[in-house]
């Protein structure tokens, strides 16, 4: 009796282990897919949040406000989970930590406007920095997805015209028995042509852009290639990344973050870009080597020498924080006048492919009739 006793204790311990580990196992799953919350929530909640502390409203109570009777459950959630960390003792930027859904560079910030008593601060320059990338992130989509609309809708109509509206024709003269010539004839081949490969480019195009979308290290091996034979190109997207980079140690280092750390926390908004290994190199290089600013990013990094050189005057003068903000405010101006460039070129590329194929869908459907009209009336005549 007693030895079935013993043996179905350990069962018993297994039993319940297991449903432990599994419940483990999927409170993991769950944590792994929580997602950061996008710029146009981080704007609104970070004015909001930024508008009360300078009212004298405490944090606590901020979180509170702006929680109630919002939309978005998920961030009333999360907003509701800071405030009981808060009030339970744990430090602000550490409650904001725990949600899993703010950047590294949110929560650096966020620690340097509580420990200088400017969180108020902190949150006004968040806002102010997601608004900036957001703004360039409309210009980006705007120059790109609009033009790759019209061109995949033109190219559309030109499959259709070549494997429907062309076989008609080519179909209505066989019954009156003319056969193509000069440019009649070219015209079908093309559309017989397109018949046969249309499936596979569009099948290609289709797995190209899976693979771009999917893969980091093509998309970059793509625009780094783009970028060596575009110089407009290189020179838009080296302003946009130094832009970014700049600002945010500035934001970071004004706000009480000791210089290391603001480059290593400013690096994560260049991720996925060469940018974002040498920015940490030269933070390391930096606090251990004892080497000036200037140096480290001379050496470690592939920055344009003007910032290079004002970040020399900056330390010789004492007076980085106004040559970070001069640089951000040089390369905002310049990505802006990139992006306009850019933008036209674009805009005139997409007109040249828009009438390419209009044209193309005009000469393979209406030619042929046009050509082969005098013959199908004599023949039937």
């Amino acid at each position: 009796m007693s030895s079935a006793t013993v043996t179905a204790k350990p069962g018993n311990s297994g039993a319940a282990a297991q449903p432990a580990a599994a419940q483990g196992s999927f409170s993991f799953l769950k944590q792994a897919k929580v997602k950061q919350f996008n710029k146009k929530q981080l704007i609104s909640l970070f004015r909001g949040l930024g508008s009360m502390l300078r009212a004298q409203i405490n944090t606590a109570d901020a979180m509170k406000y702006y929680g109630q009777g919002l939309q978005d459950k998920v961030m009333a959630d999360a907003l509701n989970k800071i405030r009981e960390d808060i009030n339970a003792g744990v430090s602000v930027h550490e409650a904001f930590k725990r949600t899993g859904r703010f950047s590294d560079m949110v929560i650096g910030l966020i620690q340097a406007g509580s420990d200088a008593g400017q969180l108020h601060e902190a949150f006004t320059s968040l806002a102010s920095r997601f608004t900036s990338e957001l703004h360039f992130n409309k210009a980006i989509k705007k120059a790109t997805v609009m033009p790759g609309v019209i061109i995949s809708v033109l190219g559309g109509a030109f499959i259709f015209s070549q494997i429907s509206i062309v076989p008609q024709v080519q179909d209505m003269l066989k019954q009156v028995n003319q056969s193509p010539d000069g440019m009649t004839a070219i015209a079908f081949k093309v559309s017989a042509m397109t018949k046969a490969l249309y499936p596979y480019v569009i099948a290609s195009i289709i797995a190209a852009g899976i693979t771009i979308w999917r893969s980091d290290k093509v998309r970059n091996l793509l625009l780094g290639l783009a970028m060596s034979k575009w110089r407009l190109l290189r020179m838009m997207i080296l302003s946009l990344r130094q832009m970014t980079f700049l600002s945010t140690i500035k934001m970071l280092h004004s706000n009480g973050i000791n210089l290391a750390k603001s480059i290593r926390v400013s690096a994560n908004s260049v991720k996925g870009t060469p940018f974002y290994q040498e920015l940490r190199d030269a933070a390391d290089k930096y606090e251990n080597s004892g080497v000036p600013l200037s140096t480290a990013f001379a050496k470690y990094t592939s920055v344009d020498s003007q910032v290079v050189h004002m970040l020399s005057i900056g330390e010789k003068s004492a007076s980085l924080d106004n040559q970070l903000a001069m640089l951000s405010q040089m390369y905002e101006e310049d990505s802006e006048n990139y992006m306009a460039a850019f933008t036209a070129t674009v805009n005139f590329l997409v007109l040249l492919i828009a009438v390419g194929l209009i044209a193309a869908v005009f000469i393979g459907t209406f030619l042929p009739i046009f050509l082969m009209g005098p013959k199908m009336m004599n023949s039937g005549i």
